[in-house]
């Protein structure tokens, strides 16, 4: 079963949320009357998180993801949709976009995580090797050490609130299989195959997928490049006035193109 949250009506917009999120990271643009009006804004919890059931198939695979995610366009009735993706969730819907192509009109990546499958298996063994060590610590600890860190230098009691409140609602089962999709899997290997207009945004504070790295991805596939300012790895709720008005000028196809 795949949990989503919804508002708003008008042309569908999927939004896929990163390692250490949840469906709820997205109030503010599911609350917004901005976007409520122009589109149908649908949040996953994605498998193993929230109120998802756990992955049914390989979780180092995002072809499992992606067919998770093709369950939920099929029961909300979604032929197409713009498929935003932040962190992790920019590898979910990379794949998605390849393998599904006809079902996705915009493809946005938001500070987007590359995965480790491109890289040497010793620095994949690191990564698993921390990841677990988080796990075991248990996400109060974790979020106790790092929600903070997902934003701007600074950010609100509230964001940093709705941070540690996505962290400590994590599910080991959902933690442990998005660990083994981040480890196996490279972004690149779904964007040679995705035809679709978009284009990747990126905080301009962000130290976890830091700008230069997001732009170097968005010029080795032609897509648009935005860095928003004041904001950090969770871009959209750091920002949420400027990620929100992007959106609707993204999906107006009004970008301009710049590498800013």
């Amino acid at each position: 079963m795949v949990y989503w949250r919804e508002a708003g009506s008008g042309e569908p917009v999927v939004l896929l949320h990163g390692i250490s999120s949840g469906s709820r990271s997205w109030h503010k643009q599911l609350n917004s009357a901005l976007l409520q009006q122009r589109f149908r804004l649908l949040a996953w919890d994605a498998p193993g998180y929230g109120e998802s059931s756990a992955l049914d198939g390989d979780a180092s695979q995002a072809e499992s993801w992606a067919a998770a995610l093709l369950t939920l366009f099929d029961r909300a009735g979604l032929a197409g949709a713009t498929l935003v993706g932040h962190s992790l969730g920019a590898i979910v819907a990379s794949c998605f976009a390849a393998r599904y192509p006809a079902r996705v009109s915009r493809l946005l990546l938001v500070d987007p995580a590359q995965g480790y499958g491109g890289q040497s298996a010793g620095r994949r063994e690191q990564v698993r090797q921390q990841r677990t060590a988080q796990r075991a610590a248990g996400f109060p600890r974790m979020a106790e050490l790092r929600a903070a860190h997902l934003l701007r230098p600074g950010a609100s009691v509230e964001d940093i609130a709705t941070v540690t409140a996505s962290m400590l609602a994590l599910r080991d089962e959902g933690y442990r299989d998005a660990t083994a999709l981040l480890i196996n899997e490279d972004i690149h290997r779904w964007l040679s195959a995705c035809p679709q207009p978009g284009a990747v945004w990126c905080g301009a504070m962000d130290t976890i997928t830091p700008p230069a790295q997001c732009q170097r991805l968005a010029q080795r596939w032609g897509r648009n490049f935005h860095r928003l300012p004041h904001a950090g790895h969770a871009c959209y709720l750091d920002r949420p006035a400027d990620f929100n008005q992007r959106l609707l000028t993204l999906h107006q196809g009004r970008e301009n193109g710049s590498q800013d």
